[in-house]
């Protein structure tokens, strides 16, 4: 589609939602809603089929990662939308006595959603189910990436609606470049920090409201109080799950010098029983995504010999095969703040593992470090759990585990600053595509309001002094 049609399509679902969806019913968003879930559970083969194609990624994953978080979003819109969607009254102040507020919730408009590759398929859907049960159009742009998902989601979305409702571009900077100079409502965008600036900078120029779903250097901090062998069986799976291309994926680990040497034993055992015991069991085995392109194995290959340059040491890991794209899960240790592997994101399976003496030590690196979109504290202890939170910012935290953040429907998810802004999931999506309303009803004549209009005498002035220090 050529860029003056990306207009005409603005316009055209401008249209359609001025002219059809603000004047209908909740239930007819709740039947494209139970559309898309009877056409996913009727093609989760060919679902899982396709994603193996862009990266091997396992009929398992799939279920968990890319099909049972949109199916739980679609259920509980289906089952709350009406009451989230409820005009809300609010309690009127003692000086506003005789108004009434309440608080409409409407549909933002023509919206825009750009997903990531890493879970092409749920992280393009789950925007679009918010923006549905919000009541608004959309355009979707999924990632080229993963171009056989590209293909699936257009057919998933020319197979159920109409393009004035739901339409699907595909291609990739130069048409994301087209689209962003649109005025659109609302724009929700998953990817980098970096593409995530460009893109606040395009809404900027139209005031369009985002929703910005970043990555993160997330850091997990393990006490000397932590059960080990849950920890480590905790971690592996945390981080190695889609290969560590996830932006929950734990980025780096803090760990306490004295119980490091049995930490990494305790990993070395529960990575084996996951993934095998050989470089080529391991590689062999189908639970272990493969890295997404050879523009990211290099990314990666690149990094991890450069930190091992500077003085990593590999535990276990570090096989590589380009032809692949396969880089084995890999733990390093000796890793210091001034590593490459401690700079950036890393967005993939490699964990470096950091020994700190003391829990202040370890809070000090952690502000060095931008607010993570995901926090992992694994320690038995309360008070040093609060102490911690207290003591730093992060978009999500879990205690004790990991991941498992995002699947929840009633938590809000989202970061903060570089990591993010605004919230998805459940209610928090639904009100990031919508418009909370306010309204103020006043009756006529004889308002308490107008004891506080000009001119002012003595009965006015002490009214004024009264609500102003006494309400």
């Amino acid at each position: 589609m050529e860029a003056n049609n990306y207009s005409k399509l603005y316009h055209l679902q401008q249209q359609y939602f001025n002219t059809v969806l603000k004047q209908e019913r909740i239930y007819a968003r709740k039947e494209r809603l139970f559309k898309i879930k009877k056409w996913i559970k009727n093609n989760q083969t060919l679902i899982q089929e396709t994603l193996y194609k862009d990266f091997k990624k396992t009929p398992e994953e799939v279920l968990i990662s890319e099909i049972k978080p949109i199916i739980g979003e679609i259920n509980l819109a289906l089952k709350k939308l009406r009451y989230w969607s409820k005009t809300k009254n609010v309690d009127t102040p003692l000086t506003l006595l005789g108004t009434k507020g309440k608080i409409k919730i409407e549909p933002k408009g023509v919206c825009l959603v750009i997903a990531p590759w890493n879970f092409p398929f749920m992280l393009a859907v789950g925007p679009v189910i918010s923006a549905i049960a919000a009541g608004n159009t959309i355009v979707l742009k999924p990632s080229e990436m993963t171009p056989h998902t590209e293909k699936l989601l257009v057919k998933l979305f020319t197979d159920l609606f109409s393009k004035e409702c739901i339409a699907v571009i595909t291609g990739g900077i130069p048409e994301t470049t087209e689209l962003l100079k649109l005025p659109w409502n609302h724009i929700f965008f998953t990817g980098s920090p970096q593409v995530g600036k460009i893109v606040m900078k395009q809404a900027a120029t139209h005031l369009s409201s985002v929703t910005l779903e970043l990555g993160g250097r997330n850091p997990v901090v393990i006490t000397k109080n932590a059960n080990l062998r849950d920890t480590a069986k905790k971690l592996a799976w945390g981080k190695f799950f889609n290969n560590g291309q996830s932006c929950v994926s734990p980025n780096y680990v803090l760990i306490d010098q004295t119980i490091k040497a049995k930490f990494i034993e305790e990993l070395k055992f529960e990575f084996v029983e996951m993934y095998g015991n050989y470089p080529d069991e391991i590689k062999e085995n189908k639970a272990l995504t493969r890295i997404v392109n050879n523009f990211h194995y290099n990314r990666l290959k690149n990094l991890l010999d450069n930190s091992i340059k500077a003085g990593a040491k590999v535990v276990f890991g570090n096989v590589t095969d380009s032809d692949a794209n396969y880089i084995s899960p890999t733990i390093l240790t000796h890793v210091t703040v001034d590593n490459p592997i401690f700079k950036e994101e890393i967005f993939g399976p490699i964990l470096p593992l950091i020994a700190y003496d003391n829990l202040d030590n370890a809070l000090e690196i952690i502000h060095k470090v931008d607010t993570p979109l995901a926090f992992y504290i694994f320690s038995k202890s309360k008070k040093e759990q609060n102490y911690i939170i207290n003591n730093t910012s992060a978009g999500t935290t879990v205690l004790n585990d990991t991941t498992l953040q995002f699947a929840h429907p009633n938590l809000p998810f989202g970061g903060m600053g570089s990591s993010g802004m605004g919230k998805a999931h459940g209610y928090f999506g639904f009100l990031e595509f919508s418009n909370q309303r306010s309204i103020l009803s006043q009756r006529t004549n004889g308002t308490t309001s107008q004891l506080i209009y000009p001119k002012y005498n003595w009965f006015k002035r002490f009214v004024i002094r009264t609500i102003t220090w006494n309400e």
